[in-house]
């Protein structure tokens, strides 16, 4: 079986290259590949079938101008480059899934997906609106086994209570294990920088084998530790203390999440869809497996949701574990439910939390850099003298960190 590979193979990053061995490797032994696009994916169910979960959401600027041929300019970046990729057919993800699972999280993607399912199997879970209603669980119940029938009948398996199981285990087990990466960031000073997270975690993606991925992230996890423990604990950092919420940040991670920390401030926390809480809460394994599958997926605090109050929570109890002194907000081009769910975080960090909020609109381009670096640079110089003074101040037991800011800001 010959396996096409990327004509521009030999510039993709090392860690890429590698995927991309894998997977071709991977496809001709004979293993089953689905694509997946969101949080809400129940990655037990891939699991369960003995099948291959890939990540499709695309990262890069350059195959918008493919997605442009047939989406409209004013369209969110992460859903033109997913789209660009399968449609030039460099993609090496997209072109050995076998099927492809998406979710009704916006309409732009709703739409193009059907775009998609006139070149793969494509099966859309519809997302309930709210989860107040308390026929909420049960409809989203019922799209989890209308997932794991369309994943039965394309890959011709059977997916068992008791493989299911065995799923349930082995998925939480990798949350653990990205929880615990995660976490280093509740150190101070934190012995890994956010932009690190990024890349550890974009390895975990070209990995495929999930315990292979769960033993190496235990690995950096405690070597990143060993490293506070010998070198840095018992100091502390005067640089602030950043926490990212908002859209996925793979497309802008050059862009934002490197140049916050070479402008003086660390990125100690996400607050997103994969972030930290969602690896807290994992599935119940002593319950009856569909529905405790459906339980937690429908606990995923994603903006598209109204009303939204989990994620405000999350949000309020990370700034206090994680130590932020201020709160950065990235928001993609077109992405209008995050959008107009700043509101209500903007309200949160700086009217109850007492701490410095930014929001940043943007999209995969390079041509708001100048501009975003201005603002940035701004934020984080804004921060710095309330940071050393809260650390100075909290540490001499005077007035506690949040009253500090206060009497700053007033």
């Amino acid at each position: 079986m010959m396996i096409q590979m990327p004509d521009d193979y030999e510039n993709y990053l090392e860690a890429r290259k590698t995927g991309f061995t894998r997977i071709k490797d991977l496809k001709e032994q004979g293993r089953k590949m689905v694509g997946m696009f969101c949080a809400y994916t129940p990655c037990e169910l891939i699991s369960a079938a003995d099948a291959i979960a890939v990540g499709l959401c695309g990262a890069l600027e350059e195959p918008i101008a493919y997605a442009e041929l047939k989406l409209p300019r004013n369209l969110c970046p992460l859903i033109k480059s997913s789209y660009g990729f399968a449609l030039s057919g460099i993609c090496p993800y997209f072109n050995n899934s076998d099927i492809i699972i998406g979710e009704t999280t916006c309409d732009g993607k709703r739409k193009m997906y059907e775009l998609l399912g006139e070149m793969k199997p494509m099966h859309v879970m519809q997302l309930p609106p709210s989860r107040e209603s308390d026929l909420a669980l049960d409809f989203w119940e019922a799209e989890v086994i209308r997932a794991k029938e369309f994943i039965e009948q394309h890959l011709g398996v059977e997916i068992t209570d008791a493989k299911l199981r065995s799923a349930i285990k082995k998925e939480n087990r990798l949350r653990r294990a990205i929880l615990g990466l995660y976490e280093l960031g509740k150190l101070n000073p934190s012995p890994i920088s956010g932009y690190e997270i990024g890349n550890v975690l974009d390895w975990s993606e070209y990995a495929f084998e999930t315990e292979a991925i769960i033993a190496r992230l235990e690995d950096v996890t405690a070597r990143y530790l060993a490293e506070y423990r010998q070198n840095l604990e018992g100091t502390q950092s005067n640089r602030p203390r950043i926490l990212i919420t908002g859209c996925p940040t793979g497309g802008v991670r050059e862009k934002i999440i490197r140049r916050i920390e070479d402008l003086g401030a660390d990125i100690v926390a996400y607050e997103n869809c994969s972030g930290p809480r969602a690896m807290m809460d994992l599935v119940d394994e002593e319950k009856e497996p569909v529905r405790a599958i459906a339980e937690k997926y429908f606990r995923v605090n994603c903006s598209v949701l109204s009303p939204n109050p989990g994620r405000m929570e999350a949000l309020r109890s990370m700034i206090v574990d994680y130590q932020v002194d201020g709160v950065v907000e990235v928001v993609l081009t077109a992405c209008h439910t995050f959008a107009i769910e700043s509101h209500y975080v903007k309200g949160l960090v700086n009217e109850e939390m007492k701490i410095p909020y930014m929001y940043i609109e943007t999209n995969y381009s390079s041509a708001d850099q100048g501009q975003t670096d201005t603002r940035l640079g701004a934020f984080i110089e804004l921060l710095s003298p309330v940071t050393k003074r809260m650390k100075r101040e909290s540490a001499g037991n005077s007035l506690p960190a949040r009253e500090v800011y206060r009497e700053y800001s007033d």
